[in-house]
């Protein structure tokens, strides 16, 4: 990986309050003084490696294999993908290494179902669905529904989207589980059934007609079933999803946790807000936009004791929506300890059955990511605790990274 990064072009002047901010969490500036010569990172569709060399003469320049992450490739910073004819077709797409370690590092198996819980902009999504291959599926969420739409648009681009469903969802709150055979053979009562709306193949604009009727539906059933929280948003699914042929009352039925635990997610993906100083790319845009911005995006006290608590709501609930045996990874790109270390030692915490060893990695270029992955298991039908456990990640063994030694937070 040495040979990735090229001579410094210039150094990126950081502020007062940055330095301030980098020195209170024991960070070393010099990590930004390469800001201008980090490489960009592409990952290839499967399948088109022998159109390698065609891409390379359209971009008028080499693709060099990233050897520790199947399918990526890294090119310098100033060349320009967006225009060319391989990122119009779908072969090639953007993608953070450290974005795509995080996708490993959950382990994907055909028939796995996997939740990404803060989806957008859709990125790791592709490489999830990518990964997955043509057996079980995805479920994607976002809060920002503008950013999830571009999720959506990348999976029917790159002709990924068959077995996603996209929901414009509050990660901490969100209780649906996947789409199930199983579970679906548990049908509603038949006095309900009479006025349920039968989920057809999704089309990106229904006739006036399907669009009034599916809304007065919806309407009915909201009154049958009483809820008291607002549904999460629909806005795609792909034939393949399990949705086809599904009543909204079979998509945004909820479990208890006993049940979760039968019929949760396989995997599921934290990739967490975060300030984003741990991306030298993003504290560049801050030239840009402005080093007050940075000043109200990374360095408030009150928004990042916001996000604190936001992180450790996205976690706990991914992990509740797990099943068991399953496997979760929580992901930031902020190099401190109170978004990273913090964050799980609090979630052990409220969670005294848990007994979690702690890993940290730092992956090249500053782009840190913090994981741990955990089972929860049922003691008993009607009484149930949740152990988590450090696993450690195979693919971890050849990436380029400074380890830390397992840290056990709770004796």
């Amino acid at each position: 990986m040495d040979d990735e990064v090229v001579a410094t072009s210039s150094e990126l002047p950081l502020p007062e309050g940055f330095l301030h901010f980098l020195n209170q969490n024991g960070l070393d500036p010099s990590i930004y003084v390469a800001s201008h010569s980090t490489p960009r990172y592409i990952r290839l569709k499967p399948g088109c490696v022998a159109q390698l060399p065609e891409i390379e003469a359209e971009i008028k320049c080499k693709l060099n294999e990233v050897s520790w992450l199947p399918n990526f490739y890294y090119l310098p910073p100033e060349v320009r993908i967006a225009s060319t004819k391989a990122y119009q077709d779908g072969k090639i797409y953007g993608i953070d290494a450290a974005s795509g370690a995080a996708v490993v590092a959950l382990d994907i198996s055909q028939g796995d179902h996997v939740l990404d819980l803060c989806a957008a902009p859709g990125a790791k999504l592709c490489m999830i669905l990518d990964l997955l291959g043509c057996s079980g599926s995805v479920t994607g969420v976002d809060v920002a529904r503008h950013r999830l739409a571009a999720s959506r648009t990348m999976l029917q681009k790159y002709a990924l989207g068959d077995p996603c469903r996209l929901f414009v969802a509050d990660g901490t709150t969100f209780s649906l589980i996947p789409v199930r055979v199983e579970l679906n053979s548990k049908s509603c009562n038949a006095e309900m059934e009479e006025n349920l709306e039968i989920y057809k193949e999704w089309t990106p604009r229904r006739p006036w007609k399907e669009r009034k009727r599916m809304a007065k539906a919806m309407e009915n059933i909201d009154s049958m079933m009483s809820k008291q929280i607002q549904d999460p948003e629909l806005i795609f699914y792909g034939r393949h999803s399990g949705l086809v042929g599904l009543s909204k009352h079979d998509v945004f039925r909820t479990l208890d946790d006993v049940e979760i635990l039968q019929f949760g997610y396989d995997k599921v993906l934290v990739d967490a807000e975060c300030t984003h100083d741990g991306s030298i790319k993003h504290i560049q845009k801050f030239e840009q936009w402005g080093w007050t911005t940075l000043s109200r995006r990374v360095l408030d006290a009150e928004r990042t004791d916001a996000l604190t608590v936001l992180q450790l709501k996205l976690l706990t609930n991914g992990f509740r929506l797990l099943k068991a045996g399953g496997c979760l990874v929580y992901s930031t790109c902020s190099l401190t300890v109170a978004q990273n270390e913090d964050i799980v030692e609090q979630f052990l915490s409220r969670h005294a059955s848990a007994d979690m060893a702690f890993l940290g990695v730092q992956v090249h270029h500053q782009e840190l990511m913090h994981w741990f992955s955990a089972w929860p298991e049922a003691l008993s039908y009607s009484h149930h605790a949740i152990f988590a456990e450090l696993l450690e990640i195979e693919a971890a063994k050849n990436w380029p990274v400074g380890k830390q030694e397992y840290q056990r937070l709770y004796d």
